[in-house]
């Protein structure tokens, strides 16, 4: 038996030549998408299409994070002298900003600090390390000289424990005569006083109390302008009083 001739291709139109790509390459964009959902860090989140950063995206935060490590750099090559001598042995410290923008050893220097998150704060002792520091994260960034109030309220209201890398709220005492009884502390109270005095302990109990998780104030605009000059960030002295007594 012969063999039957071949059959023409049926012909096909470039506008649905063209529809079919844009379908196909949609698929495939969707199911990476949806395997970044399955196995990503957020397994039970799935990442939208749109959530793709674009080249030109990767260009931009790259180009800022690289403009803050110059400017990083800038604020650190400042003279020594221009560092305020401090009016208080404490500083309260609270991040203000932080996100793509920011240089990975901007971050760096935050973490040191313990504020790995927008609006935490912190306790510190006044010192020339720590106000050079400062100084080289001075955008995102604010602090100041807590009263004896707001260091009070603060460790009564947002006070936390962190031992073994777990969060314990300071409902108990026995906690804290547990981990600090050695040094003659066995309460709240005695804690609010060995930091408003920058105590002879000071640097143990602030390793015992974990970063402070403030609320974000009304009307806080976060500029990485100066305080002095109109802006968020920087040195406040003591108003860092009133915007404590915003966020607690």
């Amino acid at each position: 038996m012969a063999e039957e001739e071949a059959k023409p291709l049926a012909y096909i139109s470039e506008i649905v030549l063209k529809k079919r790509r844009s379908t196909e390459s949609l698929a495939l964009t969707r199911k990476a998408q949806l395997e970044l959902g399955k196995y990503g860090q957020n397994n039970n989140k799935k990442k939208k299409v749109e959530d793709i950063k674009r080249p030109e995206e990767f260009i931009k935060q790259f180009r800022a994070q690289e403009l803050d490590l110059i400017r990083m750099k800038q604020r650190g090559k400042r003279a020594k002298s221009a560092l305020v001598k401090p009016e208080s042995k404490l500083l309260f410290i609270i991040r203000i900003q932080g996100q793509n923008d920011m240089h990975p050893k901007t971050r760096k220097i935050l973490y040191k600090l313990r504020l790995t998150k927008i609006f935490s704060g912190v306790f510190a002792m006044a010192s020339e390390g720590i106000l050079e520091q400062l100084q080289k994260v001075e955008p995102y960034v604010t602090y100041g000289y807590p009263n004896l109030t707001n260091v009070k309220e603060l460790i009564y209201k947002k006070g936390y424990a962190k031992i073994e890398k777990k969060s314990i709220p300071l409902t108990d005492n026995n906690i804290i005569e547990q981990t600090l009884g050695k040094y003659g502390m066995v309460c709240i109270e005695d804690l609010v006083h060995e930091i408003a005095n920058v105590g002879p302990h000071f640097k143990e109990v602030i390793k015992f109390l974990g970063p402070f998780l403030l609320s974000k104030p009304g009307g806080f605009v976060g500029k990485k302008q100066r305080f002095k000059d109109g802006g968020e960030s920087g040195d406040r002295e003591d108003q860092i009083n009133d915007l404590i007594s915003k966020m607690n």
